[in-house]
């Protein structure tokens, strides 16, 4: 018989090689030179939407199909480019077809569009089990996004459904719509406008810490450079669980997706940013969230990015129509008729573990597209 052990070192060998490559590739922070601002800092004045990395597909989640590899290969990689491919045809007689049309090109033009998820650690690429805490806050959550919850009130809805915030994080992780990040600044101010519901004032180099007391939506943050990265910390972000009645202790959310507004956060949630510019019209964020009275250890997210001046922020009329009203006003009607309520995420069932089979992003297939 023949001896196949050559060609499988070969083949472990290449993967191996491929991979390193494919990581390599990544910009490094660094290797760029940004230019500056007129009072000497790294200029990051622009606007920046994160849209293509959901049109993508690409999960906050790693499928667990991948394991702990953060890099597809090439065959996985094909039917991700041909799925953005078809989309991209179908939106081509679209007449404002910019911010849709061209994703597989961007795909192609960044190493960022092989990557499985948008997590990096833990190295499994999945947010940590949650504590025995955290976890009964979760399963007693009250969101519209629940099935079969009854809408009875605003009390049944989270803050995004109330129009007041996402949370921190999750106001900025890719999200299906309103992707918008503008960036100002001056001297000792970086501002972070963002699309859906809220402008973030991060002072730099101003010293101490606000008080615990002096909460916010978007917590309290205070910025430094670290060479050319800006460092952003956040904490003092308003506490609350996702259970109680009482809209005064709810809270936001750290993470995006379906189910989202059911995590709750502590008075310990903080966050740390770390944006550094790449290349002319690129730039990688990483934020690393932590809360452990809720997660039982922190988790990074990193994505790319991609500089459009182009790109036009619209307003977010979130109330516009009174979808709240319709809400509690459809939930009633549905069940007057006998009709179960339907969100749309399936019933929130636990594992066992304090993990949650549903990636807080939209089901995921193994090539980690929704």
């Amino acid at each position: 018989m023949r001896d196949r052990r050559p060609v499988r070192r070969f083949l472990t060998a290449f993967a191996a090689l491929w991979i390193s490559q494919a990581a390599a590739a990544q910009p490094e922070p660094g290797d760029y030179a940004p230019p500056r601002t007129a009072w000497g800092d790294p200029d990051f004045r622009g606007t920046w939407p994160i849209d293509r990395i959901a049109d993508a597909g690409i999960p906050l989640q790693r499928p667990e199909a991948y394991g702990d590899r953060l890099w597809m290969t090439d065959e996985e990689f094909a039917r991700r480019l041909e799925q953005a491919t078809n989309t991209d045809s179908s939106f081509s007689q679209d007449v404002d077809a910019n911010g849709t049309a061209g994703l597989a090109e961007w795909l192609r033009s960044t190493p960022f569009g092989r990557r499985t998820s948008l997590i990096v650690d833990p190295p499994n690429g999945r947010l940590p089990p949650m504590t025995p805490e955290g976890t009964a806050l979760f399963a007693a959550g009250r969101s519209s996004w629940v099935d079969k919850q009854p809408i009875d009130w605003v009390t049944d809805l989270d803050s995004y459904d109330r129009c007041i915030t996402r949370g921190l994080p999750s106001a900025i992780l890719p999200w299906p719509n309103n992707n918008g990040v503008r960036v100002f600044q001056s001297p000792g101010y970086v501002a972070l406008q963002l699309e859906v519901l809220g402008t973030r004032i991060v002072p730099i180099g101003h010293g101490e810490r606000w008080p615990d007391a002096a909460r916010s939506w978007s917590g309290r943050s205070l910025g430094h450079w670290e060479g050319d990265t800006l460092v952003i910390e956040t904490s003092a972000i308003v506490a609350g669980d996702s259970a109680s009645t009482d809209v005064s202790e709810r809270a936001g959310s750290p993470v995006t997706g379906r189910g989202y507004g059911l995590v709750p956060m502590s008075e310990k949630a903080a966050t740390v940013e770390r944006l550094t510019r790449t290349g002319s019209n690129t730039m990688t964020y990483q934020v690393t969230y932590s809360d452990p009275e809720v997660y039982t250890a922190p988790w990074t997210a990193e994505f790319e990015w991609t500089r459009d001046d182009g790109y036009r922020l619209y307003e977010f009329a979130c109330h516009e129509g009174n979808e709240v009203r319709h809400m509690i006003t459809g939930s009633r009607a549905e069940r007057r008729l006998g009709m179960a309520t339907q969100r749309g995420i399936g019933n929130l069932q636990q594992d066992g573990t304090g993990k949650w089979p549903f990636p807080t992003q939209p089901a995921a297939s193994a090539e980690g597209n929704p």
